[in-house]
């Protein structure tokens, strides 16, 4: 069972979310909050898989609490919730520790998808929301100041770290390269390793960062 916690400060929201998860037999929503300062109360004493976390909260908000329960020992896995209103709060997200993004307008199957694949710790984000995420903040990552140097890639690690950065499933790399999905999971095991990204959501935006993938490569995407 994948236990589910909401942190919004919309209770509508928060109803919305409880509503299609609750409706699942593999997953519970076992937590609600309305603000990060409750939600890291609540957290220490209620054991959660994952955490949707929305980014604009009063009191402390969704980042904070996120860079909060990163440096926690056994913390779960963070979904930030956004509507794209404020994109630089997404890049400092991604520095907080968060692993992956949904949009509030989700579909409901992509919501379940989300928090199934993050929780597995395969994916770390439906591929829809990734490739409309980074049309929104590819220019921001592109613009850190710090440019990373790329490592020692192979050329098919090159081209997978590529696709990820483009919003490819592992099964849709699979399908453009002609490989199974198991060769695909090597490579990007060994993608994380050499670019020193904690998870997928890392590896886009060092992509990014080092130039090797460009915001107006996405678009038409």
């Amino acid at each position: 069972m994948i236990r589910v916690a909401l942190v919004d400060d919309q209770q509508l929201v928060r109803a919305g979310f409880r509503m299609v998860i609750d409706s699942q037999d593999d997953m519970d929503v076992v937590l609600e909050a309305s603000d990060g300062a409750q939600a890291l109360r609540e957290l220490e004493r209620v054991a959660v898989d994952v955490v949707l976390m929305d980014v604009q909260m009063p009191n402390v908000d969704g980042i904070e609490a996120t860079r909060v329960l990163a440096a926690r020992e056994s913390s779960p896995k963070v979904v930030m919730l956004t509507t794209f209103d404020n994109d630089d709060y997404v890049v400092g997200a991604i520095s907080a520790g968060a692993s992956g993004f949904l949009l509030k307008d989700a579909d409901p199957e992509e919501l379940l998808d989300a928090i199934r694949t993050v929780d597995s710790g395969d994916a770390v984000i439906a591929p829809r929301s990734t490739r409309r995420l980074l049309q929104h903040v590819g220019p921001l990552l592109a613009g850190t100041a710090a440019r990373p140097q790329l490592p020692d890639l192979t050329p098919r690690e090159v081209e997978i770290l590529e696709a990820m950065a483009h919003g490819l499933s592992n099964g849709e790399i699979a399908v453009k390269f002609t490989v199974s999905e198991a060769t695909v999971k090597t490579h990007v095991g060994r993608v994380l390793s050499k670019t020193g990204s904690r998870d997928r959501v890392q590896a886009v935006v060092f992509a990014y960062s080092c130039g090797l993938v460009r915001p107006e490569d996405l678009l038409g995407g």
